[in-house]
């Protein structure tokens, strides 16, 4: 109530009533938070890729991934990292060097099984019994085939697991889980198509070139 007996509305002594909300461009009282209101600090940073590094050639350094890499590229750097597991593998560096394999795996291997039935078929003869007889020796340059085939699939035992190592690394996932290709061959398949995660450059060893 006023000094002249009228009564007074709201609160005394211009008090805000409990849960009405301060008028506009009115900035809320020390303690007070607007309901729903995030707090503003503490709130975590978006990730950005960093980029990556290349040389004077547009290459990038061997303990990086190369995105986008050529056919012959990825063939080259494919044993130039013959046994490194640390770092990552781009998609096109693992699908460049399947194709590579099944090329050589065709030509080699294949090549002999072209040449061996050629010859069989230049060399077999049926008598009045009706059995087939092969007779002589297959040519020499056939088992050299198979022979190089033998040396190119011990020979690329180890950069192949190493590459498949650094592109589950690419993916942010751990090199060890591509051993569950080996019992189900199909997920071969699912992580060589994963996209890359840029929270893969946990992997990364600059300091080993």
């Amino acid at each position: 109530m006023t000094n002249d007996g009228t009564p007074q509305w709201g609160p005394p002594n211009g008090e805000q009533p409990y849960g009405q909300q301060p008028q506009y461009g009115q900035p809320p009282q020390w303690g007070q938070q607007q309901f729903g209101a995030a707090p503003q600090y503490g709130q975590p940073y978006a990730q950005v890729p960093q980029p990556i590094p290349v040389g004077p050639d547009g290459t990038p350094p061997l303990w990086a991934p190369w995105y986008g890499v050529g056919f012959f590229d990825a063939f080259i750097r494919f044993f130039k990292k013959y046994a490194r597991f640390d770092g990552r593998a781009s998609r096109s560096e693992y699908w460049y060097w399947i194709l590579a394999n099944a090329i050589v795996t065709i030509v080699l291997y294949g090549g002999f099984i072209a040449v061996l039935l050629s010859w069989s078929a230049g060399h077999s003869s049926t008598d009045e019994y009706g059995y087939t007889r092969t007779e002589g020796t297959p040519p020499y340059w056939a088992f050299a085939l198979l022979i190089l085939f033998g040396v190119w699939c011990i020979g690329t035992i180890v950069p192949n697991l190493a590459l498949s190592w650094r592109r589950m690394h690419d993916a942010n996932l751990p090199g060890p889980l591509w051993l569950v290709s080996f019992i189900a061959s199909p997920a071969a398949i699912v992580f060589g198509c994963l996209p890359a995660n840029p929270a893969g450059a946990q992997y990364d060893r600059p300091d080993l070139g």
